[in-house]
């Protein structure tokens, strides 16, 4: 594993070298994430969602800068479509973000979906792993900008930011559960821009909705919601509550990036505070173990089968003289 190792002592050249084996190869990704596994759970990992056009990009290279005027290393992977014509990631995010590619201190990755739903590839978790493990301090995730079903970031983030921006239809976005339900904080880009003030009092009374308090599920915590007076009724789970702040930018003239970069860190103070940490570190461990799980099981499925076995198996549904259900629980049946 020598390229691991010439990765864990800074070459950069080896970092992206090892990144893009273990994005093609299933079998070195897991060689390599066994190598460094003892390494990681140091970084912070923020991830940044939200719908096309909302300023994603603009938004975490400004964050970027903020972090290393402070001394701190940032690792930024970005998710991007898949190009139809290559297969790889259409970049536009490094296009974005040219301002940082000569920091040393810097180091940007895109990655293609390749065809994976809910915003991320699917070597995403295990690259931030290396990011990890090689030494960055604080490392963003920009997912793909599809929408409503980004909701893969949540597992893989320790803090989740969902931007939005004026005149993208956010009023009917913010009453809809989905992508709004996964942040950790709230921020409405290009706030100079007419409609700011009506996404924010919209993203408001979401988080105000419901008369009476209640418990609900976030990120695996239960917690107390609001009434809409803002006041916590059940006093034991006030304690874990968290309520998601509303954040204004104008991301391409730095405006507001300190707030951002000061939510960030409120948050994970309370992750701290409230033991919500552990809770995510296990259910982020469970979900890809989960995850390992099914791919390894059907990988052995598939090799297990013939492909006779498995076209026939197509011929006969595709007849409809059977089922899929009836056809899946008959391969997957003991073999005498």
């Amino acid at each position: 594993m020598e390229l691991v190792d010439q990765a864990l002592s800074g070459n950069r050249r080896a970092l992206a070298r090892l990144i893009s084996q273990v994005e093609n190869d299933g079998s070195l990704a897991a060689q390599t994430l066994a190598a460094i596994f003892a390494r990681t759970g140091r970084a912070r990992v923020v991830g940044v969602t939200g719908s096309p056009g909302t300023g994603k990009s603009t938004l975490v290279s400004e964050l970027a800068k903020a972090y290393r005027g402070t001394g701190q290393t940032v690792g930024i992977v970005a998710v991007d479509p898949t190009s139809p014509f290559t297969g790889g990631a259409i970049l536009g995010d490094r296009i974005r973000m040219r301002d940082l590619a000569g920091d040393p201190g810097v180091f940007i990755r895109s990655m293609a979906t390749r065809g994976s739903l809910g915003g991320l590839a699917r070597a995403t978790a295990d690259v931030v792993q290396i990011l990890d493990a090689t030494g960055y301090d604080i490392i963003f995730v920009e997912t793909v900008g599809a929408g409503q079903s980004e909701v893969d970031i949540a597992r893989t983030a320790d803090t989740t930011i969902v931007v939005e921006a004026p005149g993208l239809g956010d009023e009917v976005q913010a009453i809809k559960a989905g992508i709004l339900e996964i942040a950790d904080v709230l921020v409405v880009n290009k706030a100079d821009r007419e409609g700011a003030t009506n996404t924010v009092r919209a993203l408001q009374a979401m988080l105000d909705l419901g008369a009476a308090p209640r418990a609900i599920s976030h990120h695996g915590v239960s917690m107390s919601v609001p009434t809409q007076n803002g006041q916590h009724r059940d006093s034991a789970l006030t304690e874990l509550a968290w309520r998601p702040p509303i954040l204004q930018t104008v991301a391409l003239e730095s405006k507001g990036i300190a707030k951002v970069i000061e939510a960030i860190a409120h948050h994970q103070a309370y992750l701290t505070e409230s033991g919500e940490a552990q809770t995510r570190h296990r259910e982020r461990i469970k979900s890809e173990l989960e995850g390992i799980l099914r791919e390894t099981l059907l990988r052995h499925l598939m090799a297990s089968l013939s492909s006779s076995d498995l076209n026939r198996m197509v011929e006969r549904i595709a007849a409809r003289e059977l089922d899929p259900y009836t056809a899946a629980e008959t391969l997957l049946a003991p073999r005498p």
